[in-house]
């Protein structure tokens, strides 16, 4: 898929939003993870707190003490990440885990039971979330305010939630490409229409239908009530050129009927050379004419159609026999009756036409017309045994308006009408040799798939 595809374009913008948005929901996720986690611990360190204030205890000497320490391990290992810490006018006490460090609490004026949650530097310099809270003892144990205050290594909120993310990160890998995969299909549906109006386009283009039609989803349809509006504005105007053309050729060719009885009358009054010289110039007018009509008709471009060779060579034989030209040729229709060649039957009317005629004028004996048929299409070829055509000559001969023989009758125009109306049907024409000498003209026409 080029830069330039549609496809391409929305699959990489889904892609990129995909990841975008997973990326938004795994920093989302895992700041909510940390948050939960902090949450916990404040409960966590909240029962730890309440076992300090409740293991104090005042022994015989009347010296306030930690009686009964918190059960958690941690708080016996040194620099072990969770602390405690009593602060009373006597003295300070505090866990094990603190070592010789103390809590730089900070000098808040706290009511009695309040609890302050605050974040401070520990002992090996990390940052601990810490509980605090103060509280006046009872009667027993001196009646005294103290501030008791249990910490936790925020370094332990950030490591589990580091695993939870690692733990997150191939769900989410599978996830999105879960939603690429899905995008690529939503993609690949979204986009269906548009291949069916290529389908479509390519059908009215190839001849096989002359309508989009009306079968795609709502937001396409419009689009193709648009091009079938604008191939039925094309068809009316080639319809309206057609008109025209054909009326100008028939304006034309009347004139060129009568023109043709007056060079019978010139003759008649022993003026050959002019008559000869009239009858070039209305020959060559007819061929314009002929041309400019095969023009107009193919300017609306073909539909499907078919016909048989064989009767189309034996129709134009019939007429070119009857010429001066063709009456003492031996012509030979070899072309298999039941062979069906892609064109329509007028259109090759035209092309034999030309080369009949071709062959007839410069044959010294004999025609011959054959027809075949393989994988690549349909083959036609018109044979003569006249002088041929020098193959250094043969692509002049083909350009439009030029001819080999200046002296002959015609303007050149034939061939060039025969390749417009072959090359409107996908076919071609070719000059070659004819064995035992002669000229043959190949028509090649390909057979249409689907």
């Amino acid at each position: 898929m080029s830069l330039s595809s549609v496809r391409l374009r929305l699959l990489v913008a889904g892609a990129v939003s995909i990841l975008v948005a997973l990326a938004l929901a795994g920093v989302g996720l895992a700041l909510l993870f940390e948050r939960h986690v902090e949450r916990r611990a404040v409960a966590e360190l909240a029962t730890h707190l309440d076992q300090v204030i409740a293991g104090l205890d005042r022994t015989a000497a009347d010296a306030l003490i930690e009686a009964r320490r918190p059960a958690d391990p941690r708080f016996d290992h040194p620099l072990s990440g969770l602390y405690w810490q009593v602060e009373t006018p006597e003295a300070v006490l505090r866990s094990r885990s603190l070592w010789d460090a103390r809590l730089a609490l900070s000098p808040d004026d706290l009511a009695d039971g309040q609890v302050h949650e605050h974040s401070l530097t520990g002992p090996a310099g990390q940052r601990l979330l810490v509980l605090e809270r103060r509280v006046i003892l009872p009667e027993r144990l001196g009646g005294v305010p103290v501030r008791a205050a249990v910490a936790l290594d925020r370094a332990q909120v950030r490591t589990a939630t580091a695993a939870f993310a690692a733990d997150l990160l191939p769900y989410l890998a599978v996830l999105g490409l879960g939603l690429m995969v899905a995008s690529w299909a939503q993609v690949s549906v979204g986009l269906r229409p548009l291949q069916a109006i290529r389908e479509r386009v390519e059908a009215v283009r190839s001849g096989r239908a002359t309508r989009l039609g009306t079968a795609f989803p709502a937001e396409v349809r419009p689009l193709a009530g648009e091009v079938d509006a604008l191939l039925a504005a094309r068809e009316a105007d080639v319809t309206r050129a057609r008109a025209r053309a054909a009326d100008l050729a028939h304006g034309l060719k009347t004139p060129l009927q009568a023109l043709a009885g007056d060079i019978d009358r010139v003759r008649a009054l022993d003026q050959g050379p002019l008559a000869d010289g009239i009858a070039q110039v209305a020959a060559a007018m007819r061929r314009h004419v002929d041309r400019e009509l095969a023009r107009a008709r193919l300017a609306a471009g073909v539909t499907p159609a078919t016909c048989r060779p064989a009767d189309v060579a034996t129709r134009v034989v019939g007429v070119v026999r009857r010429t001066p030209q063709g009456e003492p040729l031996e012509w030979r229709n070899a072309i298999p009756a039941d062979l069906v060649a892609p064109i329509d039957g007028d259109d090759l009317t035209e092309v034999l036409g030309a080369l009949v005629e071709n062959a007839a004028r410069h044959a010294a004996r004999a025609v011959g017309l054959t027809g075949t048929r393989d994988v690549g299409g349909v083959t036609l070829t018109v044979r003569d045994d006249g002088p041929g055509i020098p193959a250094d000559r043969r692509r002049a001969v083909l350009d439009r308006g030029e001819r080999l023989d200046a002296q002959g009758e015609g303007s050149g125009l034939g061939l060039a009408i025969a390749q417009d109306i072959l090359a409107a049907w996908g076919g071609a024409l070719a000059l070659d040799d004819a064995p035992g000498g002669g000229l043959a003209a190949r028509i090649t026409l390909p057979v249409p798939k689907g």
